[in-house]
């Protein structure tokens, strides 16, 4: 991973400024929250004392049957079909170890009073009410009041159909009815029963009772105070509820009894959309624990969310929750309504706010932009110093590779960064001592072998001179192969001076070269053929283009460097092997390619192979007479040659592993200006 990837990995640090502000945002949104929520429980409050001072009638306490509003056209037959919509608000009125055995609904519309009974029941014992054994069959028992007058009923029927009611009571008063008719429906689960009542005789308390005959029991039917929405008590909420506002009045069961205001609308189409988007934003990152629109929807006659339950047991409580509309949030609070110390109902007022997620929407978008322009400032400013700092260490290793260019020659000149005052000056002032050093040392050794040569002259004169002394005199046989041995080491020894002091001067040789435009490919033809004869049984190929190739440089120097190449080429090539010299001509100059069948190069020798004293041949027996042994120093004089012609030499393994392919990159010597005339 690169310096400036990671300077930008950590840029990204930075994103902890966004996200410490969005917990302030959130922070900052739910102190304004508990401000709106304070104001609408004081507003509730308000409106709950002005509902006292006017004495309005709170619902009665304990249990009560809810009279809905009757969702369409009632007919009485029996069937649940025109009550489905109430069914999920059906009242359980069964035995207290069995309250879901009888269940009961009830509505009203313009033309009377409607119930519902729905038994679960599976066994059949079913007579007619006015049969004397319908005490003791399966039937229904009916108690109505309205003001001081209670009458009782008995729903029975033999037989699926229309059934008259038995009245068990006087029936001398007309305010309740005295003649009920009803339809009676049943099935494998059990059996429905359904009347209507004139809403002239709608009765102000009702009880039903069931008697199963499998199952025997005191039948219970205490009446229970009927609720209903009232239009004058909605009225009166209306009176004293803030604009904008809803209010519900909420019976001791979570039946809405009065309802007055209305939430705004949608918002227009435009206005609507940017609504929504922010809406969006709000509820994803500010609000994401919003309550379920539907537990608070206007058109449930029963609510039953938390908050509700908490206000009718006793405690205020707060609830936002989405709009139905989507186009916002709204805040609920109830509070309960107390009569002589006990609860009667609940006071549930709700205010849509709009203003709450525009603040914090503006906040969080301010907040977004403020460190978004940060983090690109940070990443910019830090991707700036990281590029600048890659360029300078760079520059740094591309001074450094130089500096050990051309196999091991250390170029002295001045390392960039040598004066700054930072680490990387550090780094560079200690670069810059290394080299010093390792050029010294480099120079040292590359004059050693002329210093030698130079020094070991005259002790190699002497042990000659020695020797020939030693032959003049009278030596007994048993020393003459010690004389002998020893005049063959101090020769062998001066073909090492020699050897040493030839490089020597084609070191000096090389620099003082002249030189000139010359036929490359001509000169490397000539080479191959007079090569043939010497690398003989091996076999010898060409690869010479018949067009000239021109090169500015030494000619005698090029044919040095071959002969060389193909000298060692010779060494390591079997008897039955093969050696390949190719001429390339290159955009930038001329390449010379000698390769040869025979041992790969050690990889880690492929580099050092062109230094100086340098060699891979196996040390060779030293009997008396053998020539010099091999000192590494051709193709270190190779590697001079192709300097001077400011190219490079390389060597390396071919491809196949059957050999070694050496290179000399020629591009020619500079050429010398001429002398200005007198």
């Amino acid at each position: 991973m690169s310096l400036r990837v990671k300077l930008l990995l950590i840029a990204l640090s930075t994103l902890a400024l966004p996200l410490a502000g969005l917990l302030f945002v959130r922070q900052m949104e739910e102190l304004l929250r508990q401000g709106q929520e304070q104001t609408l429980i004081a507003s509730a409050r308000a409106l709950a004392r002005s509902l006292e001072v006017l004495k309005a009638d709170l619902p009665p306490s304990g249990p009560a049957l809810y009279v809905h509003r009757a969702p369409g056209r009632m007919v009485v037959d029996g069937y649940g079909d025109d009550w489905a919509a109430l069914m999920p608000y059906a009242q359980p009125l069964g035995p207290p170890n069995d309250p879901q055995k009888l269940t009961v609904l009830l509505c009203a519309d313009d033309d009377g009073f409607h119930l519902f009974a729905n038994v679960r029941d599976a066994t059949r014992n079913r007579v007619d009410a006015s049969d004397p054994r319908a005490a003791t069959s399966d039937h229904l028992t009916l108690t109505l009041v309205r003001g001081a007058l209670t009458r009782s009923y008995r729903l029975a029927s033999a037989a699926p159909g229309r059934f008259d009611a038995l009245t068990l009571s006087d029936a001398s008063d007309n305010a309740l009815p005295t003649v009920l008719e009803g339809a009676w429906q049943e099935d494998g689960s059990g059996y429905r029963v359904e009347l209507r009542i004139p809403a002239a005789q709608m009765p102000d308390k009702l009880g039903l009772g069931v008697f199963d005959s499998a199952a025997p029991a005191t039948e219970t039917a205490e009446p229970v105070p009927l609720l209903r929405a009232t239009p004058a008590l909605s009225q009166e909420l209306a009176q004293f509820a803030p604009p904008g506002l809803r209010v519900r009045l909420l019976s001791g069961d979570g039946w809405v009894i009065a309802a007055a205001g209305a939430l705004p609308g949608p918002a227009p189409q435009p206005q609507a959309r940017r609504r929504w988007l922010e809406n969006l934003v709000y509820r994803s990152l500010l609000a994401p624990n919003l309550s379920d629109a539907a537990a608070f929807a206007p058109t449930r006659p029963r609510l039953e969310a938390t908050e509700v339950w908490q206000a009718l047991s006793g405690v205020t409580a707060t609830a936002w929750h989405r709009s139905a509309t989507d186009a916002g949030v709204v805040l609920a609070a109830a509070i309960p309504l107390t009569a002589a110390g006990e609860v009667r109902g609940a006071l549930l007022l709700e205010q849509a706010s709009d203003t709450l997620p525009l603040l914090t929407n503006r906040a969080l978008l301010s907040l977004a932009g403020a460190s978004l322009l940060a983090l690109l400032l940070a990443g910019g400013t830090l991707f700036a110093f990281a590029s600048a700092l890659s360029l300078r260490i760079r520059r740094l290793r591309d001074a450094a590779d130089r500096a050990m260019r051309n196999s091991g020659n250390v170029d002295n000149a001045a390392l960039p960064l040598v004066a700054a005052r930072d680490e990387l000056g550090d780094l560079a002032r200690s670069f810059a001592r290394l080299l010093n050093e390792a050029a010294g040392y480099t120079d040292y050794l590359r004059t050693l072998a002329s210093k030698l040569s130079h020094e070991l002259q005259t002790p190699l004169a002497i042990v000659k001179s020695s020797l020939d002394n030693l032959d003049h005199q009278a030596l007994p046989a048993a020393a003459q192969p010690y004389l002998a041995r020893a005049r063959g080491g101090a020769e062998r020894l001066g073909a090492i001076v020699r050897a040493m002091s030839q490089a020597s001067g084609m070191e000096r040789a090389i620099a003082a070269a002249e030189a000139e435009d010359f036929d490359l490919a001509a000169v490397v033809r000539g080479c191959v053929e007079g090569y043939r004869p010497l690398v003989a049984p091996r076999r010898l190929d060409g690869e010479v283009p018949d067009t000239p190739l021109l090169l500015h440089g030494a000619p005698e120097l090029v044919a040095q460097a071959l002969d060389k190449l193909v000298d060692n080429a010779r060494g390591f090539t079997p008897a039955d092997g093969w050696i390949r010299i190719q001429v390339r001509a290159r955009d930038d100059g001329a390449e010379i390619v000698v390769a040869n069948r025979g041992p790969p190069l050690p990889p880690a020798m492929q580099e050092r192979l062109f230094d100086s004293l340098v060699s891979l041949r196996p040390p060779a027996p030293a009997p008396t007479g053998e020539a010099a042994p091999h000192l590494g120093l051709g193709l270190y004089v190779v590697r001079l040659i192709a300097t001077a012609h400011r190219g490079a030499a390389s060597a390396h393994n071919l491809a196949d592993g059957s050999g070694v392919e050496f290179r000399l990159l020629l591009r020619g010597m500079p050429r010398r200006p001429l002398a200005g005339g007198g």
